[in-house]
């Protein structure tokens, strides 16, 4: 048991990293797992999330990941060096995501 008791949330950022330590298998994104670009200075978290048994899923920042089998929407927000809108677009995409899981 993760000890979870939550129906659905989302994630974003850094946050997505949370879900992976405590969910087993759990699919999340940070966006980018292709670390030497400017555009995704931390990109080396995906391997983290792999490392500790998640499931890293690349997206574009402006998009989200909902994993429906655990409930789980995540999105990269800041963890892209892009405008401040696109950031913006992905977190409306993780929260519109989220307000559907709970129908």
């Amino acid at each position: 048991s993760s000890g979870i008791n939550a129906e659905y949330g989302g994630l974003c950022c850094i946050a997505p990293v949370i879900a992976a330590k405590l969910i087993p298998g759990v699919e999340v994104t940070v966006g980018s797992d292709q670390e030497g670009t400017d555009k995704w200075p931390y990109a080396g978290t995906a391997g983290a999330i792999n490392a500790m048994g998640g499931k890293h899923v690349v997206t574009d920042v402006s998009q989200a990941h909902v994993d429906s089998q655990n409930k789980v929407v995540t999105t990269a927000a800041y963890m892209c060096e892009t405008n401040l809108h696109e950031i913006h677009d992905g977190i409306g995409v993780m929260v519109t995501e989220v307000l559907k899981l709970t129908k």
